[in-house]
């Protein structure tokens, strides 16, 4: 019994150790070698722009409440999208889905464009044309995007579909509300999936220097994809125990047999 129970602790140990090989501080580090500095980044950019298949809640309010009512039939209580972070279940959602041509039918209004500008100039356009009709008086337009969401996949806690209801979110925070990124995750190479106009772009983002807080892409953009990639050391201690359980295995069971036929 006291051989069994020696084996067996072998046999653990074994696996823990070819299962969490040495990973380097520096390959687990953020932004190595960088002190107390300041990073002036642009914004101008960031506002998204509207595409097809974009789902938008448009709310419309005025002096007369009354004569506003009509162009909110299908707004949705917020709320509800806000409470939303990360899960595997679809909601009904009410909102204006913008078509394949980039239109969407706005009650009164009709069909109005949308795809290839910003909320603040589609808020604009809007509210032009409810004075120009002389529908409402004084109006205030808010737009608000329903499925702003991030994949964040690969080497990270919680792989999750995350929604954002601020419309406003940076690498690192997405990486964050994911649970942060494993210690065998690859640092200097993420992988990020980005459709602009109809085509996939893809680019390597490296987390160790502080070039990300200058880069285009800190900031992400609706339906943005983060992949993170495992590192080497995984890859490989993944590789040996393949390797050697097999033999590991094939051992312990001549070991066992042979501690039953001196048991007898």
């Amino acid at each position: 019994m006291n051989l069994r129970r020696l084996i067996y602790l072998f046999f653990i140990s074994f696996c823990t150790t070819f299962s969490t090989a040495c990973v380097s501080t520096k390959d687990a580090v953020y932004f190595n070698n960088i002190g107390s500095t300041e990073i002036r980044g642009r914004t101008e950019s960031l506002e998204p722009v509207i595409q097809p298949n974009d789902l938008l809640s448009i709310t419309i309010s005025s002096l007369n409440p009354a004569a506003s009512e009509v162009f909110n039939v299908s707004a949705i209580n917020s709320s509800r999208v806000a409470n939303a972070t990360a899960t595997n279940t679809v909601s009904p959602v009410i909102g204006y889905l913008v078509d394949q041509e980039g239109n969407i039918q706005l009650p009164l209004l009709g069909k109005t464009k949308a795809a290839g500008m910003t909320k603040k100039d589609f808020q604009e356009g809007i509210r032009n044309q409810l004075i120009q009709r002389k529908l409402l008086i004084e109006p205030v337009v808010d737009i608000r995007y329903l499925n702003y969401k991030i994949s964040v996949l690969g080497e990270v806690a919680r792989p999750s579909v995350l929604t954002v209801p601020n419309e406003k979110i940076t690498l690192l925070e997405a990486l964050g509300l994911a649970g942060d990124l494993t210690i065998y995750a690859s640092r200097n190479n993420v992988l990020l999936i980005r459709e602009e106009e109809g085509n996939k772009k893809l680019v390597r983002i490296d987390l160790t220097t502080n070039e990300l807080f200058t880069s285009p892409y800190y900031y992400l953009k609706s339906n943005d994809i983060i992949y993170v990639e495992p590192n080497k050391t995984k890859i490989q201690s993944a590789s040996n125990v393949r390797q050697w359980l097999p033999v590991v295995f094939s051992g312990l069971t001549v070991i066992v047999i042979a501690a039953d036929r001196l048991s007898r």
